[in-house]
């Protein structure tokens, strides 16, 4: 079996990543050593490689100091319009290789650390990933700052300091336990904090009415301490800016109640980033608040900063004395709202107890706006007492509740889904009479990913194999991949990309064999199923072709078998019963099935623990079969997706969010494309869905059903998959059964296809040439011509002088 090349190796073959020349070899080195004796105190008899990490994070970092104050005073001269990107979720994961490859010194670092006697991988291995959001609206995110450096756009996200990350996850006896994820505890070299840009936020009090208007008073506060962190374009010398609150209370704040005080963090920065905009919008030379709309565009991601428009509005109404129409219409005009989800029970709605205790004034303020917006509606639609219920703010009830979806869609001037699919899904349901009210406000932004961090970085082998036929330039025009249509058929790409693949799974497989002690079939297909464990996802559909898969075996265990390695992994939220017990029936199966000699090899199940953006960045790269296979309709987009596509995995799914997209741009037939489409899941709810129709009716189903619900994977505890079994007999509202079938014969087409390496691969090359679109830069170029009103920028900010050591 060959070796698999290290990344290393593989960095001092590749074209795409530039040449270690000999001076910056040698400045690296120097300001490596100065950092390991001046910044950490540390000499080479008692560093530990915790040590060098931080010693190359700082120098790495002194080459971005420069171009980061450059940019800032170039965007202060020039005066462009400022996007503020505000989001709960920076999803980041590591930062020094990304920052390496954005700034071109890949090569020249890892030269430099190795005549230093040291391993460049072994090091980035040490830094923590800053997992800061659940998943892929945090990774959407991260992958939205690079692009907006990378096209040039003063840009700024703003988001929350999480003192501890998403949880780390651990397996104990197949179950999810959950671990603080304490990713600062060794320090964050990449930051800076700002103390001097500290911010007094305000909560509790109450409001006087004066004839000046309404004054908030006798509140108490929590200072808003932010932390800067710097986001490189790729080779363009831009360095925008990551800007993340810590809330920090003073020493006579005494919160009132627990939930508050749980409350009061997440709160804190949702209207808190309002003062920052302002101050910043006032510091860069334009003093008329009449022209903020024109200077600065404020994206909502997601609900989750909704409270933006009300402190927007508190800020022009009670601080600027603007009339109300015209601090409607500013504010109107400055945001604008993504949605990302179309399942009811993950829009956001917040208890109107909560804001009259925290919030007097913000909740006066969404009174008002929603007075005004319902008797617009009674104008337009006399007599319609169920619409003017639907489409308000309130929703009454026990406990009463603000709906921050309908406050985000009449508070901004557009709203857009993330894939063509969803986007239709938004006009025709989830916001059909806000639509009708103003079609004009919605829009579609198809989401994208970073070709920088996830083909460049993760996959430099087929990165190296693109450019030695159509160049580098796809790197920042992703459409360029198109070229290599022209390669489909050429012997010598096909077998470069073949031979790429079958090193990334070795590699993989020497990972997993270190980490979980489980040898697998590195010829295997790799079957991948990663993402957030949920029903809706049908991580639960996927177990049953497991189980199918298993009993064919133990039924003809002579007869030839397309091996299979499935690899399933993601985090459950912690209070999600369901979603536990889905890990839990995922590590029973595989622990009964990688166990049994008659299976052998030819399937083995692994569940991926602790699922992050590093681990991403390894397993996506290896993979064969990528699964997308959510109900059609409950996926706005997905971008894990487009991330399999783009490196090499061909994708079994559902007509569903941007895999639509994708089947478009690669043709349907370079898809494995099963099941109901969105118009089937509607006629099937209209008819009733019954699952005993399905398990009375397929054989396979009904056995592997009968074998969750014996016991048969849990001996000691029989009833233990009890929860399941009810759940999809009778209340499961994602239909697994009714898709069971369909993908079930789609998983034979994929053995089927496997069997041909060659036909494999060139279908790989037209998946990977149509992938274009599915760049993130294409994305924000959207949003900056059709939502923000700005031009993205091929302009180069003038180089500074590189730090000397």
């Amino acid at each position: 079996m060959a070796t698999p090349l290290t990344d290393s190796e593989r960095r001092k073959q590749i074209s795409v990543r530039g040449i270690a020349e000999l001076g910056d070899v040698v400045e690296l080195k120097k300001s490596f050593n100065r950092h390991l004796h001046f910044t950490l105190v540390k000499d080479r008899n008692v560093a530990t490689p915790r040590d060098y990490y931080f010693a190359l994070a700082h120098t790495i970092r002194d080459h971005l100091v420069g171009r980061w104050i450059r940019t800032q005073q170039h965007y202060y001269e020039k005066d462009p319009k400022r996007i503020y990107y505000l989001s709960l979720e920076f999803y980041m994961g590591r930062t020094l290789q990304n920052t390496m490859v954005n700034l071109g010194l890949e090569n020249a670092s890892d030269e430099a650390i190795y005549q230093l006697g040291l391993d460049i991988e072994e090091l980035e291995e040490i830094e923590e990933d800053a997992g800061l959001g659940n998943g892929g609206l945090g990774r959407l995110a991260a992958c939205f700052l690079d692009s907006l450096a990378t096209l040039g756009l003063a840009a700024y996200g703003y988001g929350i300091r999480y003192e501890f990350g998403i949880f780390n996850q651990k397996i104990q006896n197949g179950w999810q336990i959950e671990e603080a994820d304490d990713w600062l505890r060794y320090g964050n070299p990449w930051e800076k904090a700002r103390p001097e840009y500290m911010l007094p936020v305000h909560f509790y009090g109450h409001v006087q009415q004066t004839e000046d208007g309404a004054r908030w008073v006798d509140t108490q506060v929590v200072l808003a301490m932010p932390y800067d962190t710097p986001v490189p374009g790729f080779k363009n010398n831009t360095v925008n800016t990551m800007r993340l609150w810590s809330a920090k209370a003073p020493n006579d704040f005494n919160l009132k109640d627990y939930y508050l005080t749980y409350r009061y963090h997440q709160i804190v920065t949702r209207y808190s980033n309002m003062d920052n905009v302002m101050n910043s919008y006032y510091s860069n030379k334009v003093f008329e608040v009449m022209f903020l709309c024109s200077q600065v565009a404020i994206q909502l991601n997601d609900t989750h900063p909704a409270l933006a428009i009300p402190e927007l509005m508190r800020i022009l109404v009670d601080v600027e004395k603007l009339d109300w129409e015209k601090a409607w219409d500013i504010t109107t005009r400055t945001c604008a709202y993504t949605n990302h989800t179309v399942l009811p029970e993950a829009l956001e709605r917040w208890p109107v107890h909560l804001f009259e205790k925290l919030l007097p004034r913000h909740l006066q303020l969404i009174y008002a706006i929603n007075q005004k917006h319902l008797d617009n509606i009674a104008a337009l639609y006399p007599g319609d007492m169920d619409r003017l219920k639907r489409m308000s703010l309130i929703e009454e009830g026990d406990p009463k509740r603000i709906n921050m979806a309908h406050l985000s869609v009449i508070g901004s001037h557009a709203v857009n889904g993330v894939a063509q699919i969803h986007s239709e899904i938004v006009k025709s349901t989830v916001f059909k009479d806000f639509y009708e009210l103003e079609p004009d406000k919605f829009q579609n932004k198809t989401n994208g990913i970073t070709p920088r961090r996830w083909l460049l970085l993760c996959n430099p082998g087929l990165a190296d194999a693109i450019a030695e036929r159509i160049g580098d330039g796809f790197i920042t025009d992703l459409y360029q991949l198109k070229k290599l249509m022209g390669y489909v058929d050429n012997e010598a790409f096909i077998r470069d990309v073949a031979n790429v693949k079958q090193e990334n799974k070795l590699k993989f497989a020497a990972y997993l064999e270190n980490e979980y002690k489980i040898k697998i079939n590195s010829s295997s297909i790799f079957d991948v199923h990663v993402k957030r464990i949920h029903e809706y996802k049908r991580q639960l559909l996927n177990c049953l072709h497991i189980i199918t898969l298993y009993n064919r075996i133990k039924k003809e265990p002579n007869k030839a078998f397309v091996p299979r390695t499935i690899l399933i992994g993601g985090k459950a939220a912690p209070g999600y019963h369901m979603a536990k017990m889905i890990i839990k029936l995922i590590t029973s199966v595989g622990n009964v099935l990688n166990n049994d000699p008659i299976v052998g090899d030819r399937l083995k199940v692994i569940f991926l623990v602790n699922y992050r953006v590093s681990l991403a960045e390894k397993v996506i790269p290896a993979s064969d079969l990528s699964e997308q296979i959510s109900t059609a309709g409950t996926e706005a987009s997905g971008t894990g997706n487009m991330k399999f596509m783009l490196n090499g995995a061909l994708t079994i799914g559902t007509m569903d969010g941007a895999n639509v997209e994708m089947a478009e741009e690669a043709g349907e037939e370079n898809l494995f494309i099963f099941g109901m489409r969105v118009e089937d899941v509607a006629a099937l709810d209209k008819k009733g869905y019954n699952a005993r129709d399905y398990y009375d009716k397929l054989p396979e189903l009904k056995q592997a059903m009968d074998q969750i619900s014996s016991g048969y994977f849990s001996p000691k505890e029989p009833e233990l998959f009890k929860d399941i079994v009810d759940m999809l007999m009778y209340h499961d509202r994602f239909k697994v059964f009714a898709d069971f079938e369909a993908y079930v014969k789609c998983q034979e087409k994929v053995s089927e296809l496997y069997k041909n390496p060659r036909k494999w691969t060139k279908v790989v090359i037209k998946n990977i040439a149509n992938s274009g679109k599915f760049s993130s830069d294409r994305t924000i170029a959207q949003y900056a011509r059709e939502i923000w009103g700005v031009e993205p920028s091929a302009v180069k900010i003038p180089p500074p002088n590189e730090p000397k050591a």
